[in-house]
């Protein structure tokens, strides 16, 4: 018979498991270089033979997401608090479903509570912890599609300039439809929406209206006029939705605090957390001001649960995991001006990595608004981007994913990693030099 293990015999061998991936990050390879088949889980064989079996045939394939120059869609790392107090949330194991028998849904909703503050949201906004932003977007359309039903019965139309994928996905979800998406023209070599073709496009339509702002679009990194576009929104009575999966994190830094101006004016707001806050998978909140009408969609009515104001009446999931203590720790470890000088940094590594690319001969194909570069090799069809990308994955320095700007081929390369330096921007270049000769 298999001799089951004990707590202390477990998480030291977890320890040891962790310390042999985080102390290795900066060394091993960002992408996995090999596509090997995933073991089954055996049957039975115990701790150790299920560790070693996990060391030989899974970690060495694992990419290294959470080191500084995976620049791959907007991935943050874990601080170390924020990895101490994710294993801790897991011992604890608590299910903040409720406000019965823990404090642990009061200390969500004060976590909540402490980063609407940073982000400027109006004090009439209610917030929860959600999976990320596709469930944050999710939660937001159908807390307006519910809006829009009580105004005039009928599913509103979605208006944006450069909607991300997620709105597609959180309107098919919410019955709104992905055919409901109206996609309004960007201001000429930008991806955010022109405020006078959002008000012309509004002043056309006759039902109800949803406008999605990106507050940090997912190519560029740019900002649309938040201030502009709620006074187009209140002009046309539509509700105002902010997508600000990580642009929001603009308000950790006063320089760059003015370009979510005007978040105080949306009616939903999402923001992702296991982007730029750099706490683990998975991790998210919601902010709606119509909590009423949430609570219509997401109500779990039953005898045996709790009411209002449960955090399950208000978000999809019943069970959920205690996601907020990560959060709450690297806000009281590091604070505002902490959490902000990686932001800053990270921003500033931008800059450097587009100057160092335009050095080296290659397209940069918009302003670094952010922490995003998107940039191509010169003439680069599809083909040719591709091949460069292969190239520079495939190097082991840094991971990179393909887009397309304008039309044109592109690589995107996003930095949002709390560790990530300044030596590594120095590393990627030599890397892409690399890979744009061979």
């Amino acid at each position: 018979m298999t001799t089951l293990p004990h707590y202390d015999e477990a998480l030291d061998q977890a320890r040891r498991f962790a310390d042999q991936f985080l102390s290795g990050l900066a060394d091993r390879s960002v992408a996995a270089q090999s596509r090997a088949e995933a073991p089954s889980p055996p049957d039975g064989v115990g701790l150790d033979a299920a560790l070693a079996l996990v060391a030989r045939d899974v970690m060495p394939h694992l990419s290294g997401s959470p080191g500084p120059r995976y620049f791959g869609f907007v991935t943050g790392g874990a601080t170390p608090e924020a990895l101490a107090a994710d294993w801790i949330a897991s011992a604890w194991d608590q299910n903040v479903s409720n406000h019965v028998g823990s404090i642990a849904a009061d200390l969500e909703n004060k976590t909540v509570q402490a980063f609407a503050g940073i982000f400027g949201l109006g004090t009439d906004m209610r917030g929860h912890f959600v999976s990320g932003a596709t469930a944050a977007n999710t939660v937001s359309m159908a807390t307006a599609r519910q809006w829009a039903l009580r105004k005039s019965g009928t599913m509103p139309a979605v208006f944006a300039g450069a909607a991300h994928s997620s709105i597609l996905k959180a309107m098919a979800i919410t019955g709104v439809g992905r055919e409901r998406l109206v996609t309004v023209k960007t201001l000429p070599g930008r991806t955010a929406v022109d405020p006078q073709a959002m008000r012309d496009a509004l002043a056309s339509h006759t039902g109800r209206a949803v406008v999605v702002a990106s507050a940090g679009e997912v190519n560029t990194g740019d900002f649309d006029d938040l201030q502009a576009l709620a006074d187009i929104c209140a002009q046309h009575d539509a509700w105002l939705h902010v997508d600000g999966a990580f642009g929001l994190f603009a308000a950790f830094v006063p320089e760059l605090a003015a370009r979510i101006a005007g978040i105080e004016r949306a009616d939903s707001v999402t923001v992702d957390l296991h982007k730029w806050l750099n706490v683990p998978y998975d991790s998210a909140m919601v902010y709606t001001r119509r909590p009423d009408l949430q609570r219509e969609v997401f109500a779990a009515t039953s005898a045996y649960l709790g009411d209002d104001p449960d955090p399950l009446h208000y978000t999809p999931e019943n069970s959920r995991r205690f996601r907020a203590f990560a959060a709450w720790m690297v806000l009281a470890v590091r604070g505002t001006a902490g959490i902000g000088e990686w932001v800053e940094a990270n921003c500033r590594q931008a800059r450097q990595l587009a100057d160092g690319l335009r050095g080296l001969g290659f397209d940069v194909l918009s302003d670094v608004h952010l922490n995003i570069v998107c940039f191509a090799p010169k003439n680069a069809d599809a083909a040719t981007r591709d091949a460069f990308l292969a190239r520079l994955n495939g190097s082991g320095e840094v991971f990179m994913t393909p887009t397309v700007l304008h039309g044109r081929p592109a690589v995107r390369a996003a930095i949002s990693n709390w560790s990530t330096s300044d030596s590594d921007m120095e590393r990627v270049l030599r890397a892409a030099a690399n890979a744009k000769v061979a």
